[in-house]
């Protein structure tokens, strides 16, 4: 019988993140017997692809950065053209705990996607100022487009199902936030249902977080604009997705 680790592909998208992504990827194999990890080196400058192969994982090298969207789409698209029928992200800077993806695994039954929400009563992760306005005022939006509660929908602790995998492999979103905002716009649409479960979250272990206190002043107002465009662009369904090769 095969396991549900074995069908799924852990995704990793890395930039300069080569501090920590031989660890993390390590961890991922340790915690989650089975699995495959790729990741997607999204045209850093460092030495991340050089570790990521280390720590024993596959390695897609992107020649320039896509930023998370575009780097995700990669993961994808490999998922379908390879036979795996779950996708979970996890974020090579080591504040994902990839214990975390069995819970998310166990929802499937019921769900397309699962978010690992920060802040559902798992762990004690803080998220201060205009970041934590954003996340509380863009989740207030997607749980009404998505009609379920969802708390934190800018994780990028997330799975995608074999319906989600299918959608995204095709129209996963690269502006900045889609893979988070608008991916959930695009999932909602296609009648995918999304469910979360709380997890806990880390501090990076290493690199530089992608956000520092000035850009912080912006992201509210960058945040809600991206979720303006989301909702005005037609959507799209499973009939539109590319189907698996036989």
């Amino acid at each position: 019988m095969v396991s549900s680790f074995e069908k799924t592909l852990v995704v990793m998208p890395a930039f300069n993140e080569q501090e920590s992504v031989r660890a993390v990827v390590r961890e991922v194999f340790e915690k989650l017997p089975g699995i495959t990890c790729l990741v997607v080196n999204d045209g850093s400058s460092d030495e991340t692809s050089r570790e990521a192969r280390a720590g024993g994982a596959l390695v897609a090298d992107l020649p320039f950065n896509l930023g998370v969207g575009g780097a995700m789409r990669v993961g994808f698209r490999y998922a379908i053209e390879n036979g795996f029928d779950n996708v979970v992200q996890i974020d090579a800077d080591g504040q994902h705990d990839p214990a975390g993806v069995s819970a998310l695994l166990a929802r499937l039954d019921t769900a397309d996607m699962v978010l690992g929400a920060r802040f559902a009563g798992e762990g004690d992760y803080l998220v201060r100022g205009p970041r934590r306005w954003a996340i509380t005022l863009l989740s207030r939006f997607l749980s009404c487009t998505a009609r379920t509660r969802l708390t934190d929908t800018t994780s990028g602790f997330r799975l995608s199902g074999p319906r989600a995998v299918r959608l995204f492999a095709e129209h996963y979103p690269a502006e900045y936030l889609g893979d988070t905002i608008e991916s959930l716009v695009i999932a909602a649409r296609a009648k995918c249902v999304i469910a979360q479960v709380p997890v806990a979250m880390r501090v990076r272990s290493g690199g530089r977080p992608s956000h520092d206190p000035v850009k912080a002043a912006v992201y509210l107002a960058r945040a809600v604009l991206a979720l303006f465009f989301a909702l005005m662009r037609p959507p799209v369904t499973l009939k539109d997705a590319i189907v698996a090769p036989t």
